[in-house]
């Protein structure tokens, strides 16, 4: 199993859970969050000076099989990509258990119900 950690645009947010439903995953968990990026610029609206160095991104968290691991990178890749700085980043992180706290189910089986099983 691995934890796949997205950060992405909060505008792509829409498009990436889209995705992921296509694709099959059906169990993810966001958050708001704020991070400091590389560019360190002022915009200016209606003659104030804003500070952009503090970026409002999603962070998206979902555990997925090894064999599903692949297709939800894809998904989250397609779907939040602008080609532009700043798009986010993909982070694969191993998992060693999971367990369903209903009815103590461990594994890859923790993470899915088995009558739906493909």
């Amino acid at each position: 199993m691995k934890k796949i950690e997205a950060i992405i645009r909060r505008t792509k947010f829409e498009d990436v859970k889209e995705a992921l439903l296509a694709a099959d995953i059906e169990w993810f968990s966001y958050y708001d969050v704020r991070g400091v990026g590389k560019t360190r610029e002022g915009r200016i609206y209606r003659g104030v000076v804003y500070d952009t160095s503090s970026i409002e991104r999603i962070l998206i968290s979902i555990v997925v099989r090894d064999k599903n691991v692949e297709k939800t990178i894809q998904a989250v890749m397609k779907a939040a990509r602008t080609g532009e700085i700043g798009d986010g980043r993909i982070f694969v992180i191993p998992v060693e258990d999971s367990i369903r706290i209903r009815t103590g189910e461990r594994g890859d089986i923790a993470l899915y119900n088995a009558e739906q099983e493909k």
